[in-house]
């Protein structure tokens, strides 16, 4: 009796390491928003400014394809962060789908600018298992290229894309647990998407600048850059107009151009009435507004909207 309860207790755990292996092992993204615009669909999020265990627990199952952590206008609080994303683990969802993946990516908005030195702030993001960066007030095809940077590891010798030249330090042996990768594993897949097709990392460059829409079809050149997101309200600023002026419109209309001449990702924050405009638009990233305890009834109404839009 004995010996056949050991046998089944070791054939749970092989049975159980060989389904929970599937996503990170068959060639499909731990990312699931780079899955999804690898595969041309859109996807849905929210921002946060809530780094509750409480508010990491509900957006990890609401209908959502990803939540940024906004420390841009929020506390630069990695401890915090830290805790959000743990918070975000969904063991059931593990043991239900057999995948690594997360049904919601975490992503960070962090807050120093393209005109700042962004890098300290996006190894302390990276290294805790983040899976995105979102890059306040790029203005040049340089900022872009420094945030790619950031983000990126040395490359080896024998790099298929080698450039932009990755000054990513070593050390995420945390991101490697809530990974769920060896390291050997974590260091294949940490690369920029869409430049290395199997990278798991998104590099979104904000533009919100009467010079970041100037400059942004330069931007949207930069090997590594998965998307753009949109700021109205600092795109207004900088242009001197009101937020509902046909001049920052068509602001928005150039860096859409953009992102579809360069085939990449372009994001912005839309209400639910807003929603069908921004989809036939040509947005594929869209947000739904900043959740806290969970998706609201606001949230969860322009997600819906946005997946019926056509």
């Amino acid at each position: 009796m004995r010996q056949k309860f050991q046998d089944l207790i070791v054939a749970v755990v092989v049975v159980g390491v060989g389904s929970v292996c599937v996503g990170a092992q068959d060639g499909s993204h731990l990312n699931g928003v780079v899955e999804k615009l690898a595969s041309g669909e859109r996807v849905y999020g929210v921002s946060t400014y809530d780094l509750s265990l409480e508010n990491a627990r509900s957006l990890a199952r609401a209908d959502i394809d990803y939540v940024y952590v906004d420390m841009e206008h929020g506390p630069m609080d990695f401890t915090a962060l830290h805790r959000f994303l743990l918070g975000m683990i969904d063991k059931q969802a593990i043991a239900e789908t057999g995948s690594l993946r997360a049904r919601v990516a975490p992503l960070v908005r962090i807050a120093p600018y393209g005109r700042e030195s962004s890098a300290w702030a996006v190894k302390q993001a990276l290294d805790i298992g983040l899976m995105g960066i979102i890059f306040p007030s790029i203005e040049s095809a340089e900022q872009a290229r420094d945030a790619v940077r950031a983000m990126r590891y040395p490359p080896r010798r024998e790099a298929r894309y080698p450039e932009p030249r990755g000054v990513r330090g070593s050390g995420a042996a945390i991101a490697n647990w809530f990974w769920g990768l060896s390291g050997a594993e974590y260091f294949q897949r940490a690369d920029t998407w869409p430049l290395n097709p199997d990278g798991d990392l998104l590099a979104l460059m904000m533009i919100e600048s009467a010079d970041g829409v100037r400059n942004a079809d330069a931007i949207a050149a930069v090997p590594g850059v998965a998307g753009f997101y949109v700021g109205p309200s600092d795109l207004s600023n900088s242009l001197g107009l009101s937020r509902d002026s046909s001049e920052v419109e068509e602001g928005i209309q150039t860096i859409v151009d953009a992102c579809v001449t360069h085939n990449i990702a372009c994001g912005i924050t839309a209400s639910g009435a807003d929603m069908p405009r921004r989809v036939a638009q040509g947005f594929t990233i869209l947000g739904a507004g900043r959740a806290g305890g969970g998706l609201s009834a606001g949230n969860a109404a322009a997600v819906r909207a946005g997946r019926d839009a056509r």
